[in-house]
């Protein structure tokens, strides 16, 4: 069933955090790079105020950091945190997995291959590359939301959240797309087929092998 996206007005600092966000993500703003927040706010033409709230809650997703005397700097990528992040995800995405298999319907499975057919054409288009990571979460969500554990499908979201610019280094600069679209239709024709063990082990192998992919990357500080 279709429905009509709802209008949301959007605060100064919504605005601002989705702008930053998206620089940082891409790479407009460099690792490490200061974030001033008097010239911040001059160029996006608003007040101190929501800038400096757009850089706690960019803090609180682990894209900027608060330092003495040196105020907020963009996060600088590290192999330990990929490590942390990419273990946590297969542990709890994976059972998340498990849990909602028994409970997926055919509209669930008609909802995840049209975000699958959206997130594969998207990988046709560079200039897409903002889009990616989020129909990624949106295609994994769809298989994961019937395990009704909106707790921890609330960690998995800011886990993915954090993930999100390691994702996009590993298939700009890896090549990881050919895999993920392949292991994207897998793991839907196992959920499909109920074959919960096969599922669950390409789940686990993925985010493994991106984490891989992720760690050469910023050890041979190719960003």
């Amino acid at each position: 069933m279709s429905r009509s996206t709802p209008i949301i007005h959007k605060t100064r600092t919504q605005v601002v955090v989705e702008v930053l966000r998206e620089k940082i993500l891409s790479g407009d703003i460099a690792a490490g790079e200061p974030l001033r927040q008097s010239a911040l706010a001059e160029e996006l033409n608003v007040s101190r105020i929501p800038v400096r709230e757009a850089l706690l809650q960019l803090e609180a997703e682990g894209l900027v950091k608060f330092e003495a005397h040196k105020g907020a700097t963009a996060t600088v990528l590290s192999v330990e945190q990929v490590t942390e992040l990419f273990e946590l995800r297969a542990m709890i995405e994976t059972d998340l997995l498990a849990k909602a298999i028994p409970n997926l319907t055919d509209d669930d499975f008609l909802q995840a291959e049209k975000v699958l057919d959206e997130l594969e054409s998207a990988f046709k288009h560079e200039d897409a590359v903002a889009t990616w990571s989020e129909l990624n979460t949106r295609f994994h969500t769809s298989l994961y939301q019937p395990a009704n554990r909106p707790h921890t499908l609330e960690v998995v979201h800011g886990l993915n959240t954090n993930c999100d610019r390691y994702i996009r280094l590993q298939l700009l600069l890896a090549g990881g797309i050919p895999r993920a679209e392949q292991d994207h239709r897998d793991l839907l024709r196992f959920c499909k087929n109920k074959e919960i063990d096969k599922a669950v082990e390409l789940l686990h192998a993925h985010i493994l092998h991106a984490a891989s992919e992720i760690r050469d990357l910023v050890a041979q500080q190719v960003v």
